[in-house]
């Protein structure tokens, strides 16, 4: 069947059976999460008129942050049943790395726990009493990460912020989903706090604890939205995707920095090099976040400045935040860079960068127009965001591929299904994308 032929419209998977997920089971054979008739309907009153949930139902728990109260704690939550709700929080902004500094469980029959998790090298206790249990987070790329550091990783998951997005909710905060979902507000004023101070107020303590006491329910709702709407299916090839995850490990993560393009000579590449290494350094021995030592826009500041002494430093950035030894430590960081051969700086581009094809770029932007409108179509098809249909680096990269040639009476199909397969699209994205990405290719003159 050639891409021309294929369905323009494509019809949902249909929503598995009723019943529980288990861990490694078959698409054929996962049940659902709950059953679609129990949920409620999204709120539409203003936010600000919704009720404000101040504090846990069952009062704020002690903070676990004893052996014997960790054990306690795992046997109440072993013990438990359904769905765990999982949260952690950090100290972003304030200290080296993404590690947790609180972790907050909820489980039927457990009520809420609150785990410190300073006092442990390692929580592979409480991971192993929930072997097996579904884990509920929101916005589990940002917590998986800093769990797995404990030794916590999940068997199955559900995303109850993925899951707003793929239903295409407006927003999808924690505080605007409970909102939309269960009627409630949340306060989120203690969101950017220090969460390694010690000890931890109450007030911040209440705000952990109401993260996790409605987010069970919530995901109640969105998985009988999901059902409703035909998506199940879809979501659940995401969240196991999503037990996979990790950081992306980058060979030049100082080309990360805010700001860098302004930089255009490969003399000043070498300067913000330097001075994000020495940066990283610091901050990692001091355990302090690397933006409170030097933002990035210091060092593009000082990697485009005319630097002599210590005095220009203090010239360039002010003397806020600097004392003597933090200008010479800049200083000598350039001094550093301007003392490498020529051949030692950086290139402009990373290498193996693929953000900017290295293909007429005169094709490729035909190509990446034609197959963008086509997904923008898809999307509003589905109701499925578009970069959730497809990632658009994705999109970018097909239109790239040069090679790209019809294979017998399929088109362009097959060969775009084989190079999203190869790119670790899931089956949904692909089942979805592929004859659409085709069609618009072929459509492309030239193509």
């Amino acid at each position: 069947m050639s891409a021309n032929d294929v369905d323009p419209d494509p019809t949902p998977l249909p929503a598995p059976a009723a019943g529980r997920p288990s861990p490694g089971a078959p698409a054929e054979e996962r049940p659902s999460r709950a059953a679609p008739a129990q949920h409620r309907s999204p709120r539409s009153m203003p936010p600000e008129d919704l009720p404000l949930l101040s504090a846990p139902a069952e009062g704020l728990p002690e903070v676990v942050d004893t052996p014997a109260g960790l054990r306690a704690a795992v046997s109440g939550l072993g013990a438990g049943t359904g769905s765990v709700a999982v949260d952690a929080e950090r100290a972003s902004g304030f200290r080296y790395g993404q590690r947790a500094f609180l972790v907050q469980l909820r489980r039927e029959g457990a009520g809420t726990v609150l785990i410190d998790p300073e006092p442990f090298s390692s929580l592979a206790i409480l991971d192993d009493a929930l072997r097996g249990t579904e884990w509920v987070l929101h916005a589990a790329t940002q917590d998986l990460p800093c769990l797995a550091e404990l030794d916590m990783r999940p068997d199955a998951l559900f995303d109850t912020e993925l899951a707003a997005r793929m239903l295409g909710y407006d927003r999808f905060g924690l505080a605007a989903v409970v909102g939309e979902t269960v009627g409630v507000r949340l306060a989120k004023e203690h969101s950017a706090v220090d969460w390694s101070t010690r000890p931890l107020p109450e007030s911040w303590l209440n705000y952990a604890a109401l993260d996790v006491e409605v987010l069970l329910e919530v995901a109640d709702v969105l998985d009988g939205q999901l059902h409703a709407r035909g998506l199940a299916e879809y979501a659940q090839q995401e969240f196991e995707h999503l037990l996979g995850f990790a950081p992306p490990v980058r060979d030049e993560p100082w080309r990360r920095m805010h700001g860098l393009g302004t930089l255009r000579s490969p003399r000043q590449l070498a300067r913000a090099r330097e001075l994000w290494t020495v940066r990283e350094r610091v901050a990692e021995a001091e355990d302090v976040a690397p933006s409170r030592l030097l933002r990035d826009r210091d060092i593009t500041a000082l990697a485009g400045a005319t630097l002599r002494t210590a005095d220009d430093v203090f010239r360039t950035l002010g003397t806020g935040r600097l004392t003597r030894r933090d200008a010479r430590r800049w200083l000598d960081a350039v001094r550093h860079a301007d003392s490498l051969p020529q051949d030692a700086l950086p290139p402009r581009r990373a290498p193996g960068d693929r953000s900017r094809p290295r293909t007429d770029r005169t094709d490729v932007k035909e190509r990446t127009a034609a197959m963008r409108e086509a997904m923008y179509e898809l999307a509003e098809r589905t109701g499925i965001p578009h970069d959730l249909l497809l990632q658009p680096a994705l999109v970018r990269a097909l239109a790239a591929r040069p090679d790209l040639a019809p294979s017998g009476s399929s088109g362009l199909l097959e060969p775009v299904r084989g190079f999203l397969a190869g790119e670790d699209a899931r089956a949904w994205q692909t089942e979805l994308s592929a004859p659409v990405l085709a069609r618009a290719l072929e459509a492309v003159p030239g193509v």
